[in-house]
């Protein structure tokens, strides 16, 4: 190394926001500093409650063949990121390298990644290796760029995601997707690379941007065909040579539009970008005028995807209308288009938050909502997401584990929706058909719920939680005020040993 990363900054990772993102500066990462915020800027309230950010990126890496996944980070945050991905059926070694001040301060931690990076980069076994930056080493400065860019032909990407620069986990997958991107971008620049899979000589495709159901991309491969078009790999990508295979589209459709990193290498490879989705009868519409016109076909062809699609999702919404007050809070990035086909079948939808930033690629959802009533919240807080719900008191709310557990405790029917609503089809006739069972059977319990609120009244509330009770338990005697006296006697002392 050439120069030495600062001390950790005072307090290590509990330092807070501002003292992290001081340190990081100060110790060189200022341009990457500048560049998080440039591509996912933060909303008025600074940024929404999300789990750890790097587990964005950690996912996308983890179901990679052929990638190798290293952390360096405090060791609580790298227990809590691994669990969460066994947690989340991860089957994949992730390499760690620990640090202590010393080796911190000495920059004794750079030359441990570079020696795992050298020990973990085997030809036979990967094509590449992520190595990750959590919040400690980001703000200490530690300088991922001077690693090698390969070894024996095995790439080697360093990627800075710090929890103080990235606001969610969905953004952090841009991160690690974005950098993939412009690796492969300039191998292909360079020169002949490996052939993808499956690739068909001559048939232009379309690249779509962002984590899918695994049953949309065949129902929108089924409606590009018929324009002619075919589906290249989406991003991010299963295996490394998938890259080149999506670089090589003809247009990219940023599906959840807050891939900004991803938006730009495809932006660089010369690729036209279309937002938005094949959601119900007018975006589907809307979506297959856009990829059509970005692509230069005639709109004879257009019409022809138009014809042959069109009557069967209106045909799969009719025959299952939604007839409910329902609100939308998530942080996959695809709730407005979830809110759009709600609104289609029939649902009236007051309000939909998201995590995700405003773009300009989900401008067309955002407007066709706005126009209809919808308000649609970017960046939303748990407590927005929350003051909406009690407000509106939908028939179903769908949002994130929290807002779910506080709509059963009010009797308000919700789902989870990542893992009840992402985990089905959104797009074209099956996505039309897909969320209109779950709403009639949820809908279907508020009497229900009504009923379980009452029976558990009381119940694991502060002053009722525990076991063995009968009644309600009871504060010993002055319990309350020698608490109070106690608090207010520590406060003095240490304001005291402050001045």
């Amino acid at each position: 190394m050439d120069a030495l990363p600062p001390a950790s900054p005072d307090g290590g990772c509990h330092g807070g926001r501002e003292t992290m993102l001081e340190a990081a500066r100060a110790a060189g990462k200022g341009e990457a500093m500048e560049r998080l915020a440039a591509d996912y800027p933060k909303g008025p309230h600074d940024q929404p409650q999300s789990m750890c950010p790097a587990f964005g990126s950690l996912r996308v890496g983890l179901r990679m063949k052929r990638v190798a996944t290293i952390l360096s980070g405090s060791a609580c945050c790298v227990y809590g990121l691994t669990f969460t991905s066994h947690f989340y059926g991860a089957k994949r070694t992730v390499g760690y390298v620990p640090f202590n001040s010393e080796t911190l301060v000495t920059g004794k931690l750079f030359e441990d990644i570079r020696d795992a990076v050298h020990a973990t980069a085997r030809p036979e076994d990967y094509d590449a290796v992520v190595i990750t930056n959590l919040c400690v080493p980001t703000a200490s400065g530690v300088p991922l760029e001077l690693l090698p860019k390969q070894i024996d032909g095995v790439r080697i990407i360093g990627i800075d995601v710090p929890g103080f620069g990235v606001p969610t986990h969905a953004e952090a997958k841009d991160v690690l997707a974005g950098a993939m991107l412009r690796y492969a971008r300039h191998e292909a620049e360079a020169g002949a690379v490996a052939r993808p899979r499956n690739l068909v000589e001559g048939e232009p495709t379309v690249a779509m941007i962002g984590e899918m159901f695994p049953g949309d991309p065949p129902g929108v491969g089924a409606m590009l065909g018929a324009m002619g078009l075919s589906l290249a790999p989406s991003t991010p990508c299963r295996e490394w040579r998938d890259l080149y295979a999506a670089l090589d589209c003809v247009v990219a459709a940023a599906v959840h539009p807050f891939y900004t990193a991803s938006i730009r290498e495809f932006k660089a490879a010369g690729r036209p970008v279309v937002g938005s989705g094949p959601v119900g009868v007018d975006g589907t519409a809307a979506w297959l005028d856009a990829i059509g016109a970005a692509a230069g076909l005639p709109q004879a062809k257009i019409d022809v995807a138009k014809q042959r699609f069109l009557p069967a999702i209106a045909a799969a919404l009719a025959a299952a209308p939604v007839k409910a007050r329902v609100t939308v809070s998530g942080y996959e990035g695809s709730e407005l288009l979830v809110a759009r086909l709600l609104v289609e079948a029939g649902a009236e939808v007051p309000y939909v938050g998201t995590a995700c930033p405003r773009t300009e690629w989900s401008n067309a959802d955002r407007e066709w909502l706005e126009a209809r009533g919808v308000h649609v919240q970017y960046r939303a807080s748990l407590e927005q997401d929350l003051a909406a719900m009690k407000d509106v008191r939908p028939d179903l709310a769908l949002g994130t584990t929290p807002l779910v557990q506080k709509a059963k405790e009010l009797g308000i029917p919700a789902l989870y929706f990542t893992n009840m609503v992402s985990a089905r089809p959104l797009f074209g006739p099956a996505g039309a058909a897909s969320l209109a069972g779950i709403v009639a059977a949820q809908t279907g319990q508020r009497e229900r719920m009504s009923r379980m609120v009452g029976f558990f009244d009381g119940v694991g509330t502060p002053d009722g939680a525990g076991y063995g009770f009968r009644d309600k338990p009871s504060d010993p005697p002055g319990f309350r005020e020698r608490q109070r006296k106690l608090r207010a006697a520590k406060a003095k002392a240490e304001e005291a040993v402050g001045s």
